[in-house]
């Protein structure tokens, strides 16, 4: 079902989400969110602009990783791709009645990206411009997880696309990755004042003001290498 929604390989995105970024959680080059970082662009471009080219990216990428993956799997993962693109374009054009080729895939743009800028947006935000971690220096998991991960409040758009716990309760999720996004948002008092009474940050900012954030710091956030924090006491 991934794979056919997203038009983006499942075991790809396992490793890469799962094993790495949960495991690893802005530990530089690990965990650390670096594939967001376009440097090439400058800050409006990448803010603005960038996210409306992500359905054409995201199949260019997922054929680049294929190649890297056993023959099966590859076919596999291909054939589920193409479904879900294909069972798209039947769709606008056998259903909802686009005439020509063209204008059905432009539709087909259109949609796919019409959460593109929150998609690219979160997937910063959250993480970047947070404490980063050497790999053979990294703290604890509770620290990793409270020091590296920013929650944004709830928003009903974004509560209702993304889930609870990609948005408002994100630390929750870094913390407890297997609960539903019902329980994150239950869990979610307990865990601040947890963080809290252990002295802990428990990061949260609103979506603005993260904007504002990164458009005025673009280069030092997401061009240039973040540097290592150093945590006395805390290794």
């Amino acid at each position: 079902l991934l794979q056919v929604c997203t038009a983006f390989p499942a075991e790809d995105a396992r490793y890469g989400h799962v094993k790495m970024h949960h495991g690893y959680t802005n530990v530089l080059g690990l965990g650390d969110s670096s594939t967001w970082r376009l440097p090439c662009l400058n800050r409006y471009v990448y803010m603005f602009l960038a996210p409306l080219l992500i359905p054409v990216i995201t199949p260019l990428v997922a054929v680049e990783r294929l190649r890297k993956v056993r023959l099966g799997a590859a076919l596999r993962a291909l054939a589920l791709i193409s479904l879900g693109l294909y069972s798209h374009y039947w769709l606008l054009r056998h259903v909802s009645g686009f005439r020509s080729p063209a204008s059905a895939l432009a539709c087909m743009l259109c949609t796919r990206s019409l959460l593109a800028h929150p998609y690219l947006h979160v997937n910063v935000f959250q993480h970047i411009g947070l404490p980063m971690f050497s790999r053979d220096k990294k703290p604890r998991r509770i620290h990793m997880m409270s020091l590296g991960v920013l929650n944004l409040p709830r928003l009903p758009v974004l509560d209702w696309a993304f889930g609870h716990s990609i948005i408002s309760c994100h630390v929750e999720h870094h913390l407890f990755p297997k609960l539903s996004d019902n329980m994150c948002l239950k869990v979610k008092p307990v865990v601040s004042q947890f963080l809290r009474e252990k002295q802990l940050p428990y990061n949260e900012d609103t979506y603005l003001a993260r904007f504002r954030l990164f458009l005025s710091r673009y280069e030092e956030l997401l061009v240039h290498a973040p540097p290592i924090t150093e945590l006395a006491g805390l290794q």
